[in-house]
C-alpha cells in the first residue's frame, strides 16, 4: 500500500484504499439513571472498603454527587492496581454497578475486576440474565457491559477470595454462551421498542443469517429493516456501517 492511500487490485490497476470507518459515539442513556447508579456505587465503596467519604445527600451542593462518583471510580482503579481479593458478595455488587453506570465508556471499571476474579463465563451468564429478565434500563446496561467481555484481561492482581469460584470454562462453553447472548439480543432488539435497549444492543449484534439457526433468519432481516427505518440517527448510522462491513443479513 502506498503512502498516498492507493493500492492495486489483483490485476495491477490502481485503486483508492477504503477510508477508515468512523462510528458515531454510543449516546448516553435517554433516561436519568444517576440515582440508581449512585446507590450501586455506595455499595461498591462499602463492600470493597474504598477510602472515600460517605455518599453526599443529593442536591445541596451542585455537582457534589458527581464529584463523589469520580472519587469512587478513582479509588476503585487504585485498589485494582494494588491488588484486590473479591468476596462472593462483591460479584453482584460490581455487576449491578456496571449495568447501572450511565456512562458507556466507564462501565468497564466494574466489569474487568469481576472478569479477573470470577471469569468470563460467570460474568457473561449474569449479563445474559439481566438481558432476559431485567428492566429495560438494566437490559440496556447489560448490553453495554457485554462489550467489555470480549477483551483480554488487564488486572492480574485482582483475585477471588475463593479461587474455586473463578471461571475456568472450556472454549466450547464460552462459544455456546456467546451464541445464546446473540440470539437473546436479536429477539430483544426486534421485540423491544425501548430506545436505549435498541441503541445498546445493536453495536454487538451480528446482522448476518449465518450467525443464527435457520428459525431465526427472519428475525435477522427484521432487525435490519427496523434499524434502517428507525427514527433514531444513531441506530440508522450504526446499521449501515455493520451491513456495509459484510455483517449483513444476506
Amino acid at each position: 500500500m502506498t503512502t498516498d492511500g492507493r493500492g492495486t487490485d489483483d490485476g495491477g490497476t490502481a485503486r483508492r484504499a477504503q477510508p477508515p470507518q468512523v462510528f458515531m459515539a454510543l449516546p448516553e442513556h435517554a433516561e436519568d439513571r444517576r440515582e440508581a447508579f449512585s446507590r450501586c456505587l455506595a455499595d461498591v465503596a462499602r463492600l470493597l472498603r474504598l477510602d472515600v467519604p460517605a455518599r453526599p445527600e443529593p442536591g445541596p451542593v451542585p455537582g457534589g454527587e458527581r464529584a463523589w462518583e469520580h472519587r469512587v471510580r478513582t479509588a476503585l482503579r487504585a485498589a485494582c492496581r494494588r491488588g484486590l481479593s473479591l468476596s462472593e458478595e462483591s460479584f453482584d455488587v460490581l455487576l449491578r454497578a456496571a449495568v447501572h453506570d450511565p456512562d458507556p465508556s466507564f462501565d468497564r471499571q466494574f466489569v474487568e475486576p469481576a472478569l479477573n476474579a470470577f471469569g468470563y463465563r460467570r460474568v457473561r451468564a449474569a449479563l445474559l440474565r439481566y438481558l432476559r429478565t431485567g428492566t429495560d434500563p438494566e437490559r440496556a446496561g447489560a448490553a453495554r457491559a457485554w462489550y467489555w467481555t470480549a477483551l483480554p484481561l488487564r488486572m492480574p492482581l485482582v483475585r477471588a477470595e475463593e479461587p474455586r469460584t473463578a471461571d475456568r470454562e472450556e472454549p466450547e462453553d464460552g462459544r455456546a454462551l456467546v451464541a445464546k447472548w446473540h440470539q437473546a439480543a436479536l429477539r430483544e432488539f426486534v421485540e423491544n421498542e425501548h430506545l436505549d435497549v435498541r441503541r445498546s444492543i445493536l453495536p454487538e449484534l451480528p446482522l448476518r443469517t449465518s450467525a443464527y439457526p435457520p428459525e431465526l433468519h427472519d428475525l435477522v432481516h427484521a432487525a435490519v429493516a427496523i434499524a434502517r427505518s428507525h427514527p433514531d440517527a444513531y441506530i440508522r448510522h450504526r446499521v449501515e456501517h455493520q451491513v456495509g462491513d459484510g455483517h449483513s443479513a444476506g
